[in-house]
């Protein structure tokens, strides 16, 4: 009976150590609950409402709860916004925020959570995001402008964030982009444009190649008739010049003359192939084979 009895002792002096201390780890901060509310700790002899140094804490125990939260960079991205713009346009806007848990009871009090203030951040970046872009067209967003707006929203979401306990230190636009079913109206009508356009240029581009092909057949159709006449003029000359020389020849010798005419016709008519010539023997064709010397017969 008696060690029954020291063993239930015994457990419960363990439960109630286990229950008496708690660590407090470099990365985490915390607060101390009575009843599910919170209350001061003395944390080195001093009276705080949270306790953000590490190490053995004590407490008491069954009747005090210890709630933590994380000391490093949060990260909270939105869920995507559609915001009108200042000429009226939808854009979908995408962005995120980094941020710390400065005053974990505050903290606690506000949002009790990270889906609290989840919950909460979202509320403040449509609100933020509204109050910003509303004034702001989108070509700013897409220019070196966007940095004012950013500016803007970001001192916005610093301010009414500072209520629930946390201090945000990055805020971010990931994207602006006409929604899905604008942009696909907006990617056809910049596509008819592009054909359009590019119906225009060929037309131009054809217009002008039959224009460069009609100049320039043209300039053939001159250069060959230019041609045709200048080797007629010479054709001519040269025929002149030639019918001169012959007439010359014939004049200071129309025997030679005479020879060299029928020696011309017999090389055109007397060749290697197998003709055959029928002609009297006194034909005046021949009148120049009468003879060894080459005297003409008469």
């Amino acid at each position: 009976m008696n060690k029954g009895l020291f063993a239930i002792v015994g457990v419960f002096i363990v439960l109630l150590l286990l229950n008496s201390f708690f660590i407090v780890n470099q990365t985490e901060q915390v607060i101390v609950l009575q009843f599910g509310k919170p209350v001061e700790f003395s944390d080195g002899g001093e009276k705080v409402s949270y306790i953000n140094n590490p190490g053995l804490k004590f407490k008491i125990p069954f009747i005090q709860q210890v709630v933590r939260f994380d000391k490093r960079v949060l990260y909270f991205e939105a869920a995507d916004k559609e915001i009108l713009d200042s000429e009226n346009k939808t854009l979908t806007v995408s962005a995120f925020a980094k941020y710390k848990i400065t005053d974990p009871l505050t903290f606690y009090e506000k949002v009790t959570d990270l889906r609290g203030i989840n919950s909460k951040l979202d509320k403040i970046f449509e609100s933020s995001l509204r109050d910003a872009i509303g004034k702001a067209p989108l070509q700013t967003l897409l220019t070196d402008n966007r940095k004012g707006i950013m500016k803007e929203i970001n001192d916005s979401v610093v301010e009414k964030s500072l209520a629930f306990g946390i201090q945000v230190t990055d805020v971010r636009i990931v994207r602006a982009d006409l929604p899905k079913e604008n942009s696909d109206a907006i990617f056809q009508r910049m596509y008819t444009d592009r054909n359009k356009e590019a119906r225009e240029y060929r037309a131009q581009g054809q217009e002008e190649a039959q224009k460069i092909v009609s100049k320039a057949e043209k300039l053939a159709t001159i250069i060959i008739a230019e041609a045709e006449r200048d080797s007629q003029i010479i054709r001519g000359e040269g025929d002149a010049k030639a019918t001169k020389i012959f007439a010359d020849a014939f004049n200071r010798d129309s025997e030679f003359f005479s020879f060299y005419r029928s020696m011309q016709a017999y090389k055109g008519s007397i060749n290697k192939d197998s003709t055959s010539m029928v002609l009297s023997p006194d034909s005046e064709f021949l009148g120049y084979f009468g003879d060894i010397n080459g005297v003409r017969k008469r």
